[in-house]
């Protein structure tokens, strides 16, 4: 029960604005999908799409393979999550948790045991006669989960849910919503603009830019193997360094060399993360000079600048602190960075 469909899905506002442009997408039931990309990427267009609050231009939205294009909010087998909680502010907690069973004209009986249900799910029982102004935003967030989720809907959508919250909250918070999802088994379609959340909470993340999706994979595939430039600069703290190419290689001296893209660029845009630089000590790599030191707990972030021709590149690695603390700005250090650990993409 469950599964979305979007087929081809467009929605253009006005004469000129592609908010969506021809976007598909299949979430299998039970699955939890992140939607992950700036300010104006598209993500909650395509989310209202879902909800009816958007009407798509073109193509298809289904529901366990019912076209539900043309239907109108209230009949969708939807809950929905906003980002500024929605909750009515003259209700309690239990009040505004049952409204949604109370408009469909369910049984007293069975409302006080829906809500119930869903207050201890959420751990709000001992807050059932609060107003959300008696409320942290946390509380009131899951106060919106358990309304969302009080009509047993077949598809959970979260709208950028956690970004009012403080960081600790947030964290908790998002793996309260993993746990609750996982329970329910229920379709969940969730967007952020945070890749550490994305990543943290969802089965699949479709990263999006100018109204396209430019990736959807697994979190641990979209870290290590970004497919497009978009994706590798997105997701992930990576260094970027733009080298020339030179007989079908790409080099920076000895600490890195790897093909070159097919393409006729002249240049080319190397993707590798700081825990992947490799600290040598015979011989191998190439010189590298520490110009500043971030400690960070366990690790500590070198800025390191390698001086090689045709092009110098400046970029971060990670060295354990207890290691890196024999190190001050100046020293000289021997790096490398392995081939199957660098993504690379003409410089078009």
């Amino acid at each position: 029960m469950g599964s979305v469909s979007l087929r081809s899905v467009t929605k253009i506002f006005g004469t000129a604005v592609r908010a969506l442009d021809d976007v598909s997408l299949d979430i299998v039931s039970g699955e939890l999908v992140a939607l992950l990309g700036s300010s104006g990427c598209g993500k909650t267009t395509l989310l209202r799409s879902v909800a009816g609050l958007e009407t798509p231009t073109d193509g298809q939205i289904l529901i366990d393979g019912r076209d539900i294009t043309p239907m109108p909010t209230r009949r969708r087998p939807i809950g929905m999550v906003f980002q500024s909680y929605a909750l009515f502010p003259n209700m309690t907690v239990r009040q505004n948790v049952a409204f949604p069973l109370l408009a469909r004209r369910r049984g007293a009986k069975r409302v006080d045991e829906r809500v119930d249900e869903l207050l201890d799910l959420v751990q709000l029982t001992a807050q059932v006669d609060r107003y959300p102004n008696q409320l942290s935003g946390g509380q009131q967030q899951r106060a919106s989960l358990a309304r969302a989720l009080s009509a047993s809907p077949e598809v959970l959508l979260l709208d950028e849910p956690l970004s009012a919250l403080d960081a600790l909250v947030r964290q908790q918070l998002r793996e309260e919503i993993r746990r609750i999802q996982q329970r329910l088994k229920i379709t969940t379609l969730f967007v952020t603009h945070d890749q550490a959340e994305a990543m943290a909470i969802a089965d699949r993340v479709a990263v999006m830019s100018h109204g396209k999706i430019e990736q959807i994979a697994s979190p641990l595939e979209l870290y290590e193997a970004p497919t497009t430039r978009f994706s590798a600069s997105f997701v992930g703290n990576r260094n970027v360094l733009e080298l020339p190419i030179h007989e079908g290689r790409v080099r920076l001296g000895g600490a890195l060399d790897v093909a070159a893209p097919a393409s006729g660029s002249r240049q080319a845009v190397v993707f590798f993360r700081p825990e992947d630089v490799e600290f040598s000590t015979n011989g191998i790599g190439h010189p590298a000079t520490v110009e500043s030191k971030i400690f960070q707990g366990a690790v500590t972030r070198l800025h390191l600048m390698v001086e090689a021709n045709p092009q110098g590149g400046r970029f971060y690695a990670d060295l354990p602190s207890r290691q890196a603390a024999a190190l001050d700005q100046g020293s000289t250090v021997r790096v490398y960075v392995k081939p199957e650990h660098v993504r690379v993409f003409p410089n078009d």
